[in-house]
This record gives C-alpha cells, structure tokens and sequence, in this order.
C-alpha cells in the first residue's frame, strides 16, 4: 500500500481564512487510486516550517508520497521549491517537466512554476500548483508513473525497462 502525506502551503489558508481546495483535489485523487492519505496540513509559506515538516514526513512518518500544493510561484512568499530542494537528496526532473508540459496545455502561464521534485531516502516529493485545477492536472499527467517509481525507490521491484 502506498502513503501519502499532503502539504499545503498557504498563508491564508494556515489562518482558517481560505478553505483548501487543491488538498481535497489531491485527496480524492489519490484515494481514488487506492493510496491511503496518512497525513494532510495546512503551513504558512514559511521555508523552515515546510522543510521541517518535509523531514517529518519522509524521516519520521516514512511516507512513500508527500505532496505539496502552492507556494511555487513567483511571490516573495513562495518558498515550497526551495524548502523542497533543501531536503531532497535526488531531483527527478522528468516528473517536473511532464507537470509543465501538460499544464502548457491548459494555460501559458504554467511556465512560470518553479515546482521540484525529488527523493528524499525512500520517498517522492512533489511539488504540486496551488490551484485546484493544476494540482488536478498535474497530479492526472503523474499518476500512473508513480507506483512503479515507488516500487523501484522501496525495492519492491528492479527493473523499469520494457520487454
């Protein structure tokens, strides 16, 4: 079974003043394909908060996924990337690169994400857009690769290559 930790990053939405909807998108996306969310929070866009819970989740919790929705923007707020690359110890670009390509297809302004993601011992983290839309059409564009990339990273399975 996989687990999952979701993670958002919103000054707003730490203070009760914006309900999240980018959470509950990943939620149902995930349960819908069978995962089990262990965790879900709500941070403000503070760097230290979300590295440490970064930490927490993959260290202590071991969770296979955490995704992370908002703060990869451009204000001077947005600090999930870099609180991301702060704790990751391998980049896994295509992850990022198939996110942006699918969202270029939606709006020109998913070029402008600065999303990361990468392994941290043996889990994923992925950095997700703030907007429940995005994070649906990212999450859509990734999904079905990830439970073999969570085979490989645990050891359940070797070999990525086809037949």
């Amino acid at each position: 079974m996989i687990t999952v930790g979701i993670l958002t990053a919103s000054d707003r939405g730490a203070a009760g003043q914006r309900e999240d909807r980018s959470g509950d998108v990943i939620k149902e996306l995930v349960e819908k394909t069978g995962w089990t969310v262990r965790r879900r929070e709500i941070l403000p866009d503070e760097m230290e908060l979300i590295r440490d819970r970064l930490v927490y989740f993959t260290d202590e919790l071991k969770l296979n996924i955490i995704l992370t929705t908002g703060g990869t923007g451009f204000s001077p707020r947005d600090m999930t990337p870099e609180a991301t690359l702060a704790v990751v110890e391998r980049l896994t670009p295509g992850i990022t690169e198939t996110m942006r390509a699918e969202s270029l297809r939606f709006t020109k302004k998913a070029m402008l994400s600065r999303a990361q993601a990468g392994i941290r011992r043996q889990s994923l983290i992925i950095n997700l857009p703030g907007s429940p839309s995005g994070a649906r059409e990212c999450l859509e564009a990734i999904l079905p690769a990830l439970a073999h990339g969570i085979e490989i990273l645990t050891g359940a399975a070797g070999d990525c290559g086809r037949e």
